[in-house]
């Protein structure tokens, strides 16, 4: 048998190499490949008439078999050679077998039956593959080890660490036998170790013992975890304009600290978010000192003043255009100061916050003050906040307390004077607690989100009230075997005396693009004597949507469909609770800038159809 040519492979997993078919075929069918390049891409004139293939290929084998060897096989190359003679076609077909074998294998198929027909003996001749993969081949027993600090186990987290590897081995027995299954659970092994204290965790020995007769394999696995890792001081780069503790307080990466990879994506998001960074990368090298591994840290800046124009347009607002001017360091106080101005037609504002640098463990103080108009049906709300307050973002965790201050002038057209309806004026002590735990952020496929916030306060307009509000509102995100159910509510309630005026913003309305779907912005609301909506003391909002991939060419697009029943109701006194319900089908799409959501919806009360569109998480 005459040896395969040296030097020259075909792409593919097996590396195959070309059987000798002689200097002046090997140069031919070179030149064959490489012709679309050589000749700029230019097609043979039309009056050219091609060679006949020197063979057609039938593959006969279970789809998932069949289309590993059409996508990897080398044989239909060897068609295109335009005098291949039968004695080489043989030599062709010999290593076609020897190929087949070795891609079955890449999935765990180790006794295969291979056959390979010619029929006829006129160009075009005809060639039959079948296949038979036989059975798959199974782990039956798995063999992990650990060497190196990690095996001492001297604390709790090295023997969790030990019990997640074993628990969450990727490849255990009872499973399919796959090289691509073999290479992934390692890897993912090597990754689970190296994410916390053992950075420089490596393989130190692997092996697969495959019975091809019995269909069995046997895995055997040693990771050497390498010193455990802890972080040192940081070394920062990039900075023109603010002082290194501000990055060290946004990362928040103690020296000390164990090595936690998830800690430092955290601390480079955090960077990010902050506003005063456009970017940062945190990196440890692993084969740094591992009592004080340096935390290399390089930021680029953002722009300390930033005018930025937005215009859009949504179904709750119309058009809308906003003006947004940002300074990072207001002169004299080096505060950030963050002011708006949002024009459109029901609800025009004009806002501005200044936020301090953060102390130590991350409180930071702020003050805000905004005026807007709201024009809802036949009311206008005219109203203004003062909060003074402080804020602290830990991990998934946001936490705020404040004093506010919170005055609203409502008109109505009709004939009812509302000075029990929202107007007057307030102040109250506020604390808000926001946890946010989805995955990934931008666009999340699953996880948890939970906001509450409690405050009492007095109005100021006579007879002077004491008040109480609370209101929380949840999102959770259950994934299914494809797609994923939404869960959404919210809650809220002021207690107060009926003859207590407590400004409108304090109360609550509803309904909407990202509230109840099928009614038009804060459409449900308290129904008052002269027939009109206006806000009321109690709130309840109950959301279900299931949402699904939209699949082409065996492949998921970044469209989602949507299927949902929105609920929610709006009164003063729980008797008078109101459901208003909608319902309807919606597209998903996962935009740069987050979710984009196209929703059409039938109200149940309006009997009316409404599309509604907005973009983002809604929770």
């Amino acid at each position: 048998m005459r040896r395969p040519c040296p030097g020259l492979r075909l792409s593919g997993p097996t590396q195959a190499r070309v059987p000798c078919l002689g200097r002046g075929r090997r140069v031919a069918l070179a030149l064959l490949a490489a012709w679309p390049a050589l000749s700029g891409g230019q097609q043979a004139p039309e009056s050219a008439t091609p060679a006949p293939p020197a063979f057609l290929l039938e593959i006969e084998a279970p789809p998932a078999e069949r289309q590993l060897l059409a996508d990897h096989l080398s044989l239909p190359r060897y068609s295109a050679v335009p005098d291949l003679d039968e004695t080489e076609l043989d030599r062709v077909l010999v290593l076609a077998d020897r190929e087949i074998r070795e891609l079955l294998a890449t999935r765990g198929y180790f006794t295969p039956r291979v056959h390979l027909r010619r029929h006829g003996t006129q160009r075009p001749t005809r060639v039959q593959v079948q296949v038979d993969p036989g059975p798959p081949t199974r782990v039956v027993q798995v063999h992990l080890a650990l060497i190196g600090p990690v095996t001492a186990g001297t604390d709790a987290l090295d023997r969790a660490l030990a019990a997640r590897l074993a628990r969450e081995w990727g490849l255990p027995a009872g499973q399919v036998f796959t090289q691509e299954g073999w290479d992934a659970a390692k890897a993912a092994a090597v990754a689970r170790l190296q994410a916390r204290r053992y950075p420089a965790a490596r393989v130190a020995d692997s092996r697969a013992e495959v019975d091809a007769p019995a269909a069995q394999a046997r895995l055997g696995l040693r990771l050497d975890s390498g010193p455990p890792v802890r972080l040192g001081p940081m070394a920062i780069t990039g900075l023109r304009h603010h002082p290194p503790w501000l990055v060290e307080r946004f990362a928040r990466l103690p020296p000390g600290s164990d090595y936690d990879r998830q800690r430092l994506e955290e601390a480079q998001q955090r960077l990010t978010d902050s506003g005063y960074f456009d970017s940062a990368f945190v990196h440890v090298d692993p084969d740094s000192d591992p009592r004080a591994a340096p935390v290399q840290v390089q930021v680029r800046e953002a722009p300390l003043q930033r005018v930025v124009l937005g215009l859009g347009v949504s179904t709750d607002d119309g058009p809308r255009a906003s003006l947004e001017h940002r300074h990072l360091q207001v002169p004299g106080l080096r505060w950030r100061a963050d002011s708006r101005l949002h024009l459109q037609a029901r609800a025009p504002a004009v806002d501005t916050e200044w936020t301090g640098l953060p102390d130590a463990r991350g409180w930071r103080l702020g003050v805000l003050a905004r005026a807007e108009r709201q024009r809802d049906g036949g009311q206008v709300i005219d109203a203004q906040r003062l909060r003074l307050g402080r804020t602290q973002s830990v991990g998934q965790i946001d936490r705020q307390w404040s004093v506010q201050w919170d005055r609203a002038d409502v008109s109505s057209a009709g004939a009812l004077a509302l000075q029990d309806r929202g107007d007057g004026d307030a102040v109250a002590a506020q604390f808000g607690w926001t946890l946010r735990a989805f995955e990934p952020a931008a666009a999340p496929r699953q996880g948890q989100g939970l906001a509450l916030e409690v405050g009492t306060g007095w109005t100021l307009a006579a007879p002077r009230t004491p008040f109480q509000r609370a209101a929380a509102r949840g999102l959770w995100l259950q994934p299914l075997a494809s797609g994923r159910i939404q869960w959404r509510a919210q809650a809220g309630a002021v207690l107060a005396r009926a003859t207590a005026r407590v400004p409108a913003t304090q109360l609550f309305r509803t309904g909407g693009d990202t509230s109840v779907r099928g009614y038009g912005l804060r459409d449900i609301g308290a129904r008052q004597s002269d027939g009109t909506v206006g806000p009321g003391r109690l709130l309840a909002v109950a959301s279900a949507e299931w949402q699904w991939p939209i699949r082409r060419s065996g492949g998921t697009a970044r469209w989602e469909a949507a299927a949902f029943i929105d609920s929610g109701a709006v009164a003063d006194r729980l008797r008078e609770m109101a459901w208003h319900t909608g319902f309807g089908l919606g597209l998903r799409y996962a935009s740069p800038v987050g979710p984009l959501r196209v929703d059409l919806a039938w109200g149940q009360r309006t009997q009316r159809l409404r599309l509604h569109l907005s973009v983002g998480v809604v929770w």
